[in-house]
Protein backbone atom coordinates (compact mmCIF):
# COMPACT_ATOMS: atom_id res chain seq x y z
CA UNK A 1 0.00 0.00 0.00
CA UNK A 2 2.79 2.41 0.92
CA UNK A 3 4.48 1.69 -2.41
CA UNK A 4 1.27 2.67 -4.25
CA UNK A 5 1.01 5.87 -2.22
CA UNK A 6 4.63 6.74 -3.01
CA UNK A 7 4.04 6.10 -6.70
CA UNK A 8 0.95 8.32 -6.73
CA UNK A 9 2.82 11.09 -4.92
CA UNK A 10 5.66 10.84 -7.42
CA UNK A 11 3.20 10.96 -10.32
CA UNK A 12 1.45 14.01 -8.84
CA UNK A 13 4.79 15.70 -8.27
CA UNK A 14 5.76 15.14 -11.90
CA UNK A 15 2.36 16.40 -13.09
CA UNK A 16 2.59 19.52 -10.94
CA UNK A 17 6.14 20.25 -12.10
CA UNK A 18 5.15 19.95 -15.79
CA UNK A 19 2.11 22.20 -15.28
CA UNK A 20 4.24 24.80 -13.50
CA UNK A 21 6.77 24.68 -16.31
CA UNK A 22 4.12 25.31 -18.95
CA UNK A 23 2.73 28.24 -16.97
CA UNK A 24 6.21 29.69 -16.50
CA UNK A 25 6.90 29.56 -20.24
CA UNK A 26 3.50 30.85 -21.37
CA UNK A 27 4.68 34.49 -21.64
CA UNK A 28 7.58 33.41 -23.88
CA UNK A 29 5.41 31.58 -26.42
CA UNK A 30 3.42 33.58 -28.98
CA UNK A 31 1.11 32.87 -31.88
CA UNK A 32 2.35 33.72 -35.39
CA UNK A 33 -0.34 34.47 -37.96
CA UNK A 34 0.71 34.94 -41.60
CA UNK A 35 -2.05 34.97 -44.24
CA UNK A 36 -3.56 31.47 -44.19
CA UNK A 37 -0.76 29.99 -42.10
CA UNK A 38 -0.60 29.75 -38.33
CA UNK A 39 2.36 28.75 -36.22
CA UNK A 40 4.20 29.57 -33.03
CA UNK A 41 7.07 31.85 -32.07
CA UNK A 42 9.52 32.11 -29.18
CA UNK A 43 10.46 35.42 -27.54
CA UNK A 44 14.24 35.80 -27.45
CA UNK A 45 14.74 39.09 -25.60
CA UNK A 46 13.14 42.19 -24.09
CA UNK A 47 13.64 44.12 -27.34
CA UNK A 48 10.84 42.13 -28.97
CA UNK A 49 12.83 39.74 -31.16
CA UNK A 50 10.95 36.52 -31.87
CA UNK A 51 12.16 33.40 -33.64
CA UNK A 52 9.87 31.10 -35.63
CA UNK A 53 10.05 28.77 -38.63
CA UNK A 54 10.44 30.31 -42.06
CA UNK A 55 7.80 28.05 -43.62
CA UNK A 56 5.18 29.54 -41.29
CA UNK A 57 5.58 32.98 -42.88
CA UNK A 58 4.71 31.93 -46.46
CA UNK A 59 6.76 34.83 -47.81
CA UNK A 60 5.02 37.55 -45.77
CA UNK A 61 6.97 40.67 -44.79
CA UNK A 62 4.72 41.41 -41.81
CA UNK A 63 2.79 39.06 -39.55
CA UNK A 64 0.68 39.21 -36.41
CA UNK A 65 1.97 37.82 -33.12
CA UNK A 66 0.14 37.58 -29.83
CA UNK A 67 -0.86 36.00 -26.55
CA UNK A 68 -4.39 35.71 -25.26
CA UNK A 69 -6.83 38.02 -27.01
CA UNK A 70 -4.26 40.63 -28.11
CA UNK A 71 -2.24 40.54 -31.31
CA UNK A 72 0.47 42.87 -32.53
CA UNK A 73 2.15 43.58 -35.84
CA UNK A 74 5.66 42.18 -36.28
CA UNK A 75 8.12 42.79 -39.08
CA UNK A 76 10.36 40.15 -40.63
CA UNK A 77 13.99 40.96 -39.78
CA UNK A 78 15.47 38.13 -41.83
CA UNK A 79 15.05 34.56 -42.96
CA UNK A 80 17.09 31.42 -43.55
CA UNK A 81 15.13 29.18 -45.91
CA UNK A 82 17.59 26.28 -45.78
CA UNK A 83 17.54 25.95 -41.97
CA UNK A 84 13.86 27.02 -41.79
CA UNK A 85 14.45 29.91 -39.39
CA UNK A 86 12.91 33.39 -39.42
CA UNK A 87 13.55 36.30 -37.07
CA UNK A 88 10.70 38.71 -36.27
CA UNK A 89 10.58 42.02 -34.41
CA UNK A 90 7.64 43.63 -32.63
CA UNK A 91 7.55 46.96 -30.81
CA UNK A 92 4.48 45.98 -28.79
CA UNK A 93 3.42 43.41 -26.24
CA UNK A 94 4.56 42.53 -22.75
CA UNK A 95 6.43 39.32 -23.51
CA UNK A 96 9.01 37.51 -21.41
CA UNK A 97 12.17 36.17 -23.08
CA UNK A 98 12.88 32.47 -22.79
CA UNK A 99 16.07 31.23 -21.15
CA UNK A 100 18.46 29.63 -23.63
CA UNK A 101 19.97 26.21 -22.98
CA UNK A 102 22.88 24.42 -24.61
CA UNK A 103 21.98 21.90 -27.31
CA UNK A 104 25.54 20.56 -27.43
CA UNK A 105 24.96 18.87 -24.07
CA UNK A 106 21.81 16.91 -24.97
CA UNK A 107 21.59 13.20 -24.24
CA UNK A 108 19.33 10.47 -25.55
CA UNK A 109 16.57 9.75 -23.06
CA UNK A 110 16.37 13.16 -21.41
CA UNK A 111 13.01 14.87 -20.84
CA UNK A 112 11.71 17.21 -23.54
CA UNK A 113 8.64 19.47 -23.55
CA UNK A 114 7.22 20.95 -26.77
CA UNK A 115 4.92 23.98 -26.63
CA UNK A 116 2.72 25.78 -29.15
CA UNK A 117 0.18 28.59 -29.27
CA UNK A 118 -1.00 28.94 -32.89
CA UNK A 119 -4.50 30.11 -31.95
CA UNK A 120 -3.47 32.93 -29.62
CA UNK A 121 -4.75 31.41 -26.40
CA UNK A 122 -3.77 32.51 -22.88
CA UNK A 123 -2.03 29.21 -22.25
CA UNK A 124 0.04 27.28 -24.80
CA UNK A 125 -0.63 23.66 -25.63
CA UNK A 126 2.07 21.13 -24.82
CA UNK A 127 3.29 17.61 -25.46
CA UNK A 128 6.07 15.75 -23.70
CA UNK A 129 8.57 13.06 -24.58
CA UNK A 130 12.22 12.21 -24.53
CA UNK A 131 15.13 13.04 -26.79
CA UNK A 132 15.49 10.00 -29.06
CA UNK A 133 18.46 11.35 -31.01
CA UNK A 134 20.24 14.65 -30.18
CA UNK A 135 22.08 14.72 -33.53
CA UNK A 136 19.79 13.31 -36.20
CA UNK A 137 19.75 13.61 -40.00
CA UNK A 138 16.55 13.52 -42.03
CA UNK A 139 17.31 13.11 -45.74
CA UNK A 140 14.95 13.88 -48.58
CA UNK A 141 12.57 15.96 -46.44
CA UNK A 142 11.34 19.15 -48.19
CA UNK A 143 13.65 18.29 -51.08
CA UNK A 144 16.85 18.49 -49.07
CA UNK A 145 18.43 17.15 -45.89
CA UNK A 146 17.87 18.28 -42.32
CA UNK A 147 21.19 17.68 -40.59
CA UNK A 148 22.22 18.01 -36.95
CA UNK A 149 18.62 18.24 -35.76
CA UNK A 150 17.04 17.00 -32.53
CA UNK A 151 14.61 14.08 -32.74
CA UNK A 152 12.11 13.42 -29.94
CA UNK A 153 9.04 11.26 -29.48
CA UNK A 154 6.98 14.31 -28.46
CA UNK A 155 4.07 14.54 -30.91
CA UNK A 156 3.92 17.81 -32.84
CA UNK A 157 0.46 18.80 -34.01
CA UNK A 158 -0.28 21.40 -36.72
CA UNK A 159 0.74 24.83 -35.42
CA UNK A 160 3.70 23.58 -33.37
CA UNK A 161 6.13 24.81 -36.05
CA UNK A 162 8.29 27.59 -34.62
CA UNK A 163 7.47 26.70 -31.04
CA UNK A 164 10.00 25.88 -28.33
CA UNK A 165 11.42 22.55 -27.30
CA UNK A 166 12.64 22.89 -23.71
CA UNK A 167 14.39 20.74 -21.13
CA UNK A 168 13.27 19.92 -17.58
CA UNK A 169 14.47 23.34 -16.39
CA UNK A 170 12.47 25.19 -19.02
CA UNK A 171 15.54 26.20 -21.01
CA UNK A 172 15.20 26.37 -24.78
CA UNK A 173 17.01 23.49 -26.49
CA UNK A 174 15.41 23.70 -29.93
CA UNK A 175 12.80 25.18 -32.28
CA UNK A 176 10.22 22.66 -33.47
CA UNK A 177 10.04 22.47 -37.26
CA UNK A 178 8.43 19.19 -38.37
CA UNK A 179 6.86 15.89 -37.40
CA UNK A 180 8.38 13.13 -39.53
CA UNK A 181 8.11 9.36 -39.18
CA UNK A 182 6.49 9.66 -35.72
CA UNK A 183 9.32 11.88 -34.51
CA UNK A 184 9.29 15.53 -33.56
CA UNK A 185 12.13 17.38 -35.28
CA UNK A 186 13.67 20.50 -33.75
CA UNK A 187 16.47 22.84 -34.83
CA UNK A 188 19.07 22.91 -32.01
CA UNK A 189 19.18 26.16 -30.05
CA UNK A 190 22.91 26.66 -30.63
CA UNK A 191 22.29 26.62 -34.38
CA UNK A 192 19.28 28.92 -33.94
CA UNK A 193 21.35 31.42 -31.97
CA UNK A 194 24.07 31.42 -34.64
CA UNK A 195 21.51 31.98 -37.40
CA UNK A 196 19.60 34.74 -35.60
CA UNK A 197 22.86 36.56 -34.82
CA UNK A 198 23.68 36.51 -38.56
CA UNK A 199 20.16 37.65 -39.44
CA UNK A 200 20.49 40.61 -37.08
CA UNK A 201 23.53 41.86 -38.97
CA UNK A 202 22.66 40.83 -42.52
CA UNK A 203 18.89 40.51 -42.73
CA UNK A 204 19.10 37.48 -44.99
CA UNK A 205 21.30 34.42 -45.21
CA UNK A 206 22.19 33.98 -48.84
CA UNK A 207 22.01 30.52 -50.35
CA UNK A 208 24.65 30.03 -53.02
CA UNK A 209 24.12 28.45 -56.43
CA UNK A 210 26.61 26.54 -58.60
CA UNK A 211 24.53 25.66 -61.66
CA UNK A 212 24.90 21.90 -61.98
CA UNK A 213 23.06 18.60 -61.74
CA UNK A 214 24.83 15.91 -59.72
CA UNK A 215 24.35 12.87 -57.53
CA UNK A 216 26.23 10.63 -55.10
CA UNK A 217 28.56 7.97 -56.51
CA UNK A 218 30.89 5.39 -55.00
CA UNK A 219 34.64 5.86 -55.47
CA UNK A 220 36.52 2.64 -56.33
CA UNK A 221 39.47 1.85 -54.08
CA UNK A 222 41.99 2.40 -56.88
CA UNK A 223 40.57 5.88 -57.56
CA UNK A 224 40.83 6.75 -53.87
CA UNK A 225 44.45 5.59 -53.77
CA UNK A 226 45.45 7.34 -57.01
CA UNK A 227 43.82 10.61 -55.90
CA UNK A 228 45.25 10.27 -52.40
CA UNK A 229 42.00 10.67 -50.52
CA UNK A 230 40.36 8.67 -47.76
CA UNK A 231 36.78 8.96 -48.99
CA UNK A 232 34.51 6.22 -50.29
CA UNK A 233 31.93 8.45 -52.03
CA UNK A 234 31.68 11.78 -53.83
CA UNK A 235 29.24 13.74 -55.99
CA UNK A 236 29.46 13.22 -59.75
CA UNK A 237 28.53 16.07 -62.11
CA UNK A 238 26.02 15.04 -64.80
CA UNK A 239 25.24 18.42 -66.30
CA UNK A 240 26.64 21.96 -66.09
CA UNK A 241 24.51 24.99 -66.85
CA UNK A 242 25.99 27.30 -69.54
CA UNK A 243 27.32 30.52 -68.05
CA UNK A 244 26.88 29.35 -64.45
CA UNK A 245 29.54 29.42 -61.73
CA UNK A 246 30.31 25.74 -62.27
CA UNK A 247 30.96 26.31 -65.99
CA UNK A 248 33.18 29.31 -65.33
CA UNK A 249 35.19 27.29 -62.80
CA UNK A 250 35.89 24.62 -65.42
CA UNK A 251 33.66 21.85 -64.06
CA UNK A 252 32.61 19.33 -66.66
CA UNK A 253 30.40 16.26 -66.93
CA UNK A 254 32.03 13.29 -65.20
CA UNK A 255 33.93 15.33 -62.61
CA UNK A 256 33.46 14.05 -59.05
CA UNK A 257 33.28 16.72 -56.35
CA UNK A 258 34.93 15.52 -53.12
CA UNK A 259 35.48 18.79 -51.29
CA UNK A 260 34.03 22.29 -51.03
CA UNK A 261 35.49 25.21 -49.10
CA UNK A 262 37.91 22.87 -47.31
CA UNK A 263 35.14 20.48 -46.19
CA UNK A 264 34.47 16.97 -47.51
CA UNK A 265 31.63 16.31 -49.94
CA UNK A 266 30.59 12.67 -49.63
CA UNK A 267 26.88 12.90 -50.41
CA UNK A 268 24.60 14.93 -52.68
CA UNK A 269 22.97 16.47 -49.59
CA UNK A 270 26.32 17.90 -48.48
CA UNK A 271 26.16 20.49 -51.24
CA UNK A 272 22.94 22.28 -50.15
CA UNK A 273 24.24 22.38 -46.58
CA UNK A 274 27.61 23.83 -47.57
CA UNK A 275 26.03 26.27 -50.02
CA UNK A 276 23.89 27.61 -47.16
CA UNK A 277 27.05 28.92 -45.52
CA UNK A 278 28.30 32.43 -46.20
CA UNK A 279 29.91 31.67 -49.59
CA UNK A 280 27.77 33.55 -52.13
CA UNK A 281 29.96 35.94 -54.14
CA UNK A 282 33.19 34.65 -52.58
CA UNK A 283 35.99 32.70 -54.24
CA UNK A 284 35.88 29.15 -52.90
CA UNK A 285 38.07 26.10 -53.43
CA UNK A 286 36.52 23.02 -55.00
CA UNK A 287 38.25 19.62 -54.78
CA UNK A 288 37.45 17.48 -57.83
CA UNK A 289 38.50 14.08 -59.14
CA UNK A 290 38.88 14.11 -62.92
CA UNK A 291 39.86 10.77 -64.32
CA UNK A 292 42.14 9.56 -61.55
CA UNK A 293 43.64 12.94 -60.67
CA UNK A 294 42.68 15.20 -57.77
CA UNK A 295 42.27 18.80 -58.93
CA UNK A 296 41.62 22.03 -57.07
CA UNK A 297 39.37 24.51 -58.87
CA UNK A 298 38.37 28.00 -57.83
CA UNK A 299 34.66 28.73 -57.98
CA UNK A 300 32.62 31.82 -57.09
CA UNK A 301 29.05 30.76 -56.23
CA UNK A 302 26.29 33.29 -56.90
CA UNK A 303 23.23 33.91 -54.78
CA UNK A 304 20.48 31.43 -55.52
CA UNK A 305 17.29 32.79 -57.06
CA UNK A 306 15.18 29.62 -56.98
CA UNK A 307 14.50 27.02 -54.31
CA UNK A 308 15.56 23.86 -56.14
CA UNK A 309 18.91 24.69 -57.69
CA UNK A 310 22.46 23.64 -56.70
Amino acid sequence: MSQLVNSLELLKSLSDATTALVQKLSKSVVSVNARMSRGTGVVLDKQGYIVTCNHVLQGCNTVRVGQGEKTYEASVVGTDTYNDIALLKTEQGNFEPIELGNSDNLNTGQFALALANPFNRKQPTATTGIVTNPDSTIRGFRGTAMENVIATDAKLNPGFSGGPLVDAQGKLIGINTAYVWSRGIAIPVNKVKNITDRLLTGGKIKKAYLGLIANTVALPQEIQEEAGIDQETGVMVFQVEPGASAKKAGLTMGDVIVGFNGKPVTDFYDLPRLLAEDVAGKQTKLAVIRGERLLELTITPVEREGENDE
